[in-house]
């Protein structure tokens, strides 16, 4: 099935169901090559990464296999072998264009959390966010974008923010979902710290590279397992930061939940509220309810959708009990087969605006 015609269809489905203003939290910019940021690396990383003839984080193709079917949608796959979502122009025809987005937030997982080296990991933080900022942001007045952080060395990670976080096109901190501590561990406190100061939400988006397995329970054979059980890891960065009493010390802290869904958070929240009940003695400073503190300090981006029949989806929405928690994204150019129309069919008729746009608005102040 060619790009162009099914591109238009993709866009008729969606502006179909919906007409009025939209927000995407969730759109990627993919790097084309590692050699697309050494104009924006120190040339003494330039020469470093040359000399070992380093091309780019090999963990990048096991998060996004390039050529599974998942990884990008058909339309969307340039054919003439380009990198998907690694222009702007690929973006703005493919999303920002023929669905008339009013702002897209980007995000550009190039995976360099890999790199166990701290210079040479954060000489590439730089350079990526630089690119982001010349080839993206300055471009189109639409966009805003995720900055990168690297990821292992938290006082690094201060640095970068402090470096960019007062950009105006900067509206999020890049978290990926696996990391070697949980993120409600004190010490990412002065990273939280530095997001609240410069105004910045907390994203926590699917990648990482972790010492331990991706799993709880060891290591997967093959990478569906791994997708499907990816949902684990978000559930635990959520109860984490709670248990730990991140948004007691970060009351202005905001956190977003992106590419997981949320079709999961129903049963989670029932299941934090049930042991809360029963052992908060042991985390006293949690003082409420999680699933409160959830709707007051977390959003969850709409895609993958895990739809079902609509009464099924219509259940797990009034469930969440808020209408502000979902933020609508296309995850563009991921491939997740998901049908607007039933969203919003199993969305209150108040709800639609909010998800499709005001809650973006009001979450990410734009």
């Amino acid at each position: 099935m060619s790009r162009e015609a099914t591109s238009p269809v993709l866009a008729e489905a969606i502006r179909g169901a919906w007409s009025g203003p939209i927000i995407d939290c969730d759109v990627h910019a993919n790097v084309p090559s590692l050699e697309t940021l050494f104009p924006y690396l120190d040339s003494v990383w330039v020469q470093f990464t040359r000399e070992r003839g380093y091309t780019g984080p090999l963990r990048l193709a096991s998060t996004y296999p390039p050529n599974l079917a998942s990884t990008c949608r058909p339309e969307w796959r340039p054919g003439d072998r380009r990198v998907p979502a690694s222009e702007l122009a690929l973006l703005q025809e493919h999303v920002l264009d023929p669905l008339q987005v009013e702002r897209a937030i980007l995000t550009c997982y190039y995976a360099l959390d890999s790199l166990r080296h701290p210079d040479w990991s954060a000489a590439f933080v730089r350079a990526l966010n630089d690119w982001l900022v010349a080839e993206w942001l300055d471009k189109d007045p639409r966009l805003a974008a995720s900055l990168v952080v690297p990821a292992r060395y938290p006082q690094d990670m201060v640095r970068e923010i402090e470096r960019v976080g007062d950009h105006p096109g900067f509206v999020q901190v890049l978290m990926p979902v696996r990391s070697d501590r949980l993120y409600g561990n004190r010490i990412w406190h002065p990273v939280y710290e530095a997001m609240v100061r410069h105004n910045l939400v907390m994203g926590i988006h699917w990648g990482g590279t972790a010492e331990a397995s991706p799993g709880p329970a060891g290591w997967p054979t093959w990478y569906v397992e791994e997708y499907a059980a990816e949902v684990q890891a978000y559930g635990a960065q959520v109860t984490s930061l709670i248990a730990e009493g991140v948004f007691k010390v970060f009351p202005e802290l905001r956190v977003s939940i992106l590419e997981i869904g949320f079709a999961w958070l129903p049963s989670w929240l029932f299941r934090m509220d049930k042991e809360w009940k029963g052992l908060r003695r042991e985390i006293p400073w949690v003082t409420r309810p999680p699933s409160e503190i959830i709707r007051e300090h977390m959003r969850f981006s709409v895609t993958p959708l895990d739809a079902g029949p609509i009464s099924d989806l219509a259940n797990v929405i009034e469930w969440l009990g808020s209408d502000e928690l979902l933020m609508f994204a296309t995850d563009y150019p991921h491939f997740h087969d998901d049908d607007l129309s039933v969203l919003l069919n199993a969305t209150p008729q108040h709800m639609h605006a909010k998800l499709m746009s005001e809650n973006a608005r009001a979450w990410y102040r734009l």
